[in-house]
């Protein structure tokens, strides 16, 4: 588990190990074989380098994860000049927010269809400790689990409604889902990136279509589910139009017509209002009845 610590500044080592290394430099130039001034700077050369092998800079947005001797000692998170003990090593570990375009994956929907499906991942490091020893190496685990949750997001739901069965009208689409396809994949991503200490901060399908060589049939079935619907709707209307006009011609008594001639008005109604092309209207000059 990850643990922060404090180290002690790093200004106060780096004064003392200049005023080592300038120790070192005089007991070498006034040394004139003296083997006590030779021990003496090497001596004073040995702890100024000590000194510098403990100092370390964390830039902004980045940190130290120290481990002596194989057992993890703690992560400075704090931006500076740091002084912690020589023997320590160190791994810089960047804190940044980290863009991941993941490649067009071509996979099967909930139905079966092939389609291709990408995704955009902005992700950071959390937790150092389980990043930098609970995984191998963490960039790599992001891509290679953000690949398989796009491709479990895409198995578990239909690419859009033709496919939904239609007494399921709650049914999530990819196409149609927005926002709650998005959550459901930052959810996702989290549960699958905790163990590597990773936190999501948004995940959004950047890419979405049909494989190519089902496209076009897909394409067809759309474009007849649209005209269905714009005829069962033109027709919808016509039926309330003829059944408004005979309802007004009963009310004001304008023309009497029998059960024949009512079915025959509306016949000739239904098709100039549900008709494609523009009809050429007929004048009868003649009597109803002939």
């Amino acid at each position: 588990m990850e643990k922060l610590i404090k180290p002690l500044s790093g200004y106060l080592a780096l004064l003392m190990a200049i005023v080592l290394m300038l120790l070192a430099i005089v007991f070498f130039v006034q040394a004139d074989g003296s083997p006590w001034y030779i021990f003496g700077g090497i001596l004073f050369l040995i702890a100024a380098l000590f000194l510098l092998k403990g100092l370390m800079i964390i830039n902004p947005n980045h940190s130290r994860v120290l481990n002596f001797f194989g057992r993890y000692v703690g992560t400075v998170k704090e931006n500076g000049l740091f002084f912690v003990n020589p023997l320590y090593s160190t791994l810089n570990v960047s804190l940044r927010l980290d863009n991941l375009q993941g490649q067009t994956l071509k996979v099967n929907d909930k139905m079966g269809n092939p389609i291709e499906i990408g995704a955009v991942i902005v992700w950071q490091v959390g937790d150092t400790y389980k990043s930098t020893y609970d995984v191998t190496n963490y960039t790599s685990y992001v891509n290679t689990q953000s690949e398989a949750a796009v491709r479990h997001l895409a198995g578990s739901f239909p690419y859009d409604n033709l496919e939904v069965d239609s007494n399921n009208e709650e049914s999530i689409t990819l196409r149609e889902g927005g926002e709650m396809v998005n959550q459901i994949l930052e959810r996702e991503l989290s549960d699958r990136l905790a163990p590597a200490g990773i936190l999501i901060k948004e995940a959004r399908i950047s890419h979405l279509a049909y494989a190519s060589e089902i496209a076009g049939a897909m394409l067809q079935r759309q474009q007849a589910t649209a005209i269905v619907a714009a005829r069962a709707k033109i027709v919808e209307g016509a039926v309330g139009m003829v059944e408004m006009a005979l309802q007004k011609l009963s009310e004001k008594d304008i023309v009497v017509l029998d059960n024949e001639k009512k079915a025959a008005m509306v016949s000739n109604l239904m098709v100039v209002l549900c008709g494609e092309k523009a009809v050429s209207p007929v004048l009868n000059t003649g009597s109803l009845n002939q």
